[in-house]
């Protein structure tokens, strides 16, 4: 039932693993003594079923804790979201920050924790592209269908015509797994160390402590910039480039079966519109389940657990025009 060599390989699964041993041993002893005397039947049946019930009460331990590994490995408890500015100019950059403080606004009412991987701002101090880390119960399970292209239109504080303008920005959800599925070829990636910028105290922009990390192969750029030690920035820069490696893995096989997967939204494809902020109708809408909800300065300040919920349910409306 269970590979007792690999249970042993685990702190959390190896002392059940050496219960299960033991037992399994005292077992065949047991039967072994039954077939060479039938008289010690009775006394035997009795021992068979002690070790019987100590057996399952080990294998219900092991169980559990496997259960659990499995249902991290689905839904982690540890993301990265990136926001990254699209077409617009200044007004996109704004609006990616704006994106990021919607999230970091709701996270604070989950309870999660917040931290800054990366950011890199416009002359408007809008984020042309930062990354952020989540950890807190859930967090993949309710961020997980924010991945895709964000619209907003708007009137910029900068046009004079008051004309609406189209921007967007994209955001791409990590998960942060315990278990990953292959490892990073050292000779596949280039690794560069600057100085830090901002807060974290003198150390910081004395010492080279920002890690960047290029995977050749692919030409994904990974930075980590607010640890306090390079090999911190390092570790963590390369837990956000393997999840993004995983991450265009697991997109392949999406893309493979989407026609079979119904209850799939969208690809979690980060080209694909999934969301329209419309500011001057007050509307927000999803376009993969066709309905709107609206307060945008309510929503745009966290209040988006609905949207979300409703996401995640697959609720269908009927979408605004």
């Amino acid at each position: 039932m269970f590979d007792l060599e690999e249970l042993k390989k685990d702190h959390r699964t190896n002392y059940l693993a050496g219960v299960l041993e033991r037992l399994n041993r005292q077992e065949t002893e047991v039967r072994e003594m039954l077939a060479r005397d039938e008289t010690l039947h009775e006394m035997a049946a009795q021992e068979l079923k002690t070790i019987q019930e100590e057996k399952e009460n080990a294998e219900k331990q092991i169980e559990d804790i496997l259960k659990k590994d499995k249902e991290e490995d689905e839904s982690p408890n540890e993301i990265v979201l990136e926001v990254r500015a699209g077409a617009g100019g200044d007004e996109a950059s704004l609006f990616a920050w704006e994106l990021a403080h919607m999230y970091e606004k709701y996270a604070e009412t989950q309870g999660w924790l917040w931290r800054t991987n990366y950011e890199s701002k416009s002359d408007l101090n809008g984020y042309k592209e930062a990354s952020f880390e989540i950890k807190g119960k859930d967090v993949f399970k309710k961020m997980r269908y924010e991945t895709g292209v964000h619209r907003v239109q708007r009137i910029p504080a900068t046009e004079k015509n008051g004309r609406v303008h189209t921007s967007t920005a994209s955001v791409a959800v990590l998960p942060i797994r315990k278990k990953v599925s292959f490892k990073i070829d050292p000779s596949e990636f280039e690794m560069e160390y600057s100085r830090s910028g901002g807060k974290g105290g003198q150390n910081v922009n004395k010492v080279e402590t920002a890690v960047r990390i290029i995977h050749i192969p692919t030409g994904l750029d990974v930075r980590s910039t607010n640890e306090r030690s390079q090999l911190a920035n390092r570790e963590k820069a390369m837990a956000i480039l393997t999840a993004k490696l995983q991450q265009l893995e697991e997109e392949k096989e999406a893309k493979k079966y989407a026609g079979e997967r119904k209850e799939q939204i969208g690809t979690a494809d980060r080209s694909e519109k999934i969301r329209t902020y419309n500011f001057p109708q007050d509307r927000i809408t999803d376009h993969r389940i066709k309905k709107s909800w609206h307060n945008l300065p309510k929503i745009m300040e966290g209040d988006i657990g609905n949207i979300i919920s409703d996401i995640e349910s697959g609720a269908v409306g009927t979408e605004e025009e």
